[in-house]
């Protein structure tokens, strides 16, 4: 019998790369290779090695293995010719359907939340947001669990632990729960102290301006263009995920506080909105929502609506936004504009973060949407 390693990633970065191949079925979805892009942007950002893309069409999904039998053996035969290690499924599969595949396939498979999970533990790099995606990670591994979780037991020590009569699973079981139970512990005490200071910014009456787009729209560089931070920016997906706070710098305006989050992207697992749902809670508190786009993308509006479709899923529907057209500089014909709706309000602002065009033109929108005082550039995070 197959068995996973004794870790949660399912990708090691600190070997050579491994073939991974991959799985994705068209269900009559009318936006197949728009996700079949993501997909592999999304397997990329991890390091891995694509050696094949499998395709197939099916009405519905098969209960047992997700794909048909006869499908299953040609992911079979490609795993046996490129020695793969791995077997990626744009899907989502049921704990059985990803078992039965292990045992047919004899190597690892991992669907789309395992590996939007295994990106986030890449890209983690506070407190709170480690603690948030491994509890993600082990509330979604609770219920694959079929074998030893020997990393669990060398966290709680192990020895005495095993009680007379238990099997190890049962005991796996209850290490697992001890360790959720644990970690939401500690995120309670996190999230108190980041509704404080949420509370001492609503006494003081600063404004906060929350950044939220697609992922790699471009919101990192641009965050750091107003704000003259250094957060991580790259051009691939979720190369941010904790959340970040800065005071902004603008002529004739009250305070403001800039936040920037975590990209959306398409069938965002609703229990990872969930375990994420307090770096979101800036976003749902916003004064101000800046829609980052990407202005050449063909799918842009596609893109825009999966984004307000997880707006509201945390509740930030409501919150005014205004939309910034971004990555001009990649247009044939570009320039820097703002664009008012028949009231003259600003509805749109057209820039490019990379080179810094229509920057003003955005600054100049803040301040007529906050108009008061000025306010010195500080860290506050």
């Amino acid at each position: 019998m197959f068995d996973r390693p004794d870790s949660n990633a399912a990708f090691d970065e600190s070997s050579e790369k491994e073939a991974v191949v991959l799985v994705h079925l068209n269900f009559n979805d009318p936006d197949f290779d728009e996700t079949e892009q993501e997909f592999i942007e999304l397997v990329q950002s991890t390091g891995a090695e694509i050696a094949v893309i499998i395709h197939g069409k099916r009405q519905r999904p098969d209960p047992k293995y997700f794909a048909g039998t006869g499908k299953v053996e040609e992911i079979r035969e490609h795993v046996v010719a490129n020695d793969a290690a791995l077997v990626m499924f744009n899907h989502e599969l049921s704990p059985s359907q990803e078992r039965n595949l292990e045992q047919k396939l004899q190597c690892r498979v991992l669907g789309r939340t395992g590996l939007i999970l295994d990106i986030f533990a890449r890209r983690a790099r506070s407190h709170e947001g480690k603690l948030q995606v491994e509890l993600a990670q082990l509330q979604h591994l609770s219920t694959r669990l079929v074998r030893g979780w020997t990393h669990l037991e060398r966290q709680k020590g192990g020895i005495g632990l095993r009680g007379p009569g238990e099997t190890q699973l049962e005991t796996d079981r209850r290490l697992l729960g001890q360790r959720i139970k644990s970690l939401k512990k500690r995120l309670d005490k996190v999230r108190s102290q980041r509704e404080q200071g949420r509370r001492s910014r609503q006494r003081g009456g600063v404004p906060v301006v929350s950044l939220v787009g697609y992922t790699n729209m471009g919101k990192s560089t641009l965050f750091n263009k107003l704000t003259t931070s250094d957060v991580y920016a790259d051009d691939r997906l979720f190369a941010t995920l904790d959340p970040t706070l800065r005071r902004l710098k603008l002529m004739d305006t009250q305070p403001l506080i800039m936040a920037d989050t975590v990209g959306f992207i398409r069938n965002l697992p609703h229990d990872l909105v969930e375990s994420f749902s307090s770096t979101l809670e800036e976003t749902r508190d916003a004064a101000l929502l800046l829609h980052v786009i990407d202005a050449g993308a063909s799918d842009r509006d596609d893109l825009m609506h999966h984004v307000d479709d997880v707006l509201q899923q945390i509740g930030a529907d409501e919150v005014p936004q205004l939309i910034v057209c971004n990555k001009i500089d990649q247009l044939d014909e570009h320039q820097a504009r703002l664009d008012r709706n028949e009231y003259g309000q600003i509805t749109r602002v057209w820039i490019s973060a990379i080179t810094g065009e229509g920057l003003d033109l955005l600054r100049q929108a803040l301040q007529e949407y906050f108009p008061e005082q000025q306010l010195e550039l500080e860290n506050i995070s």
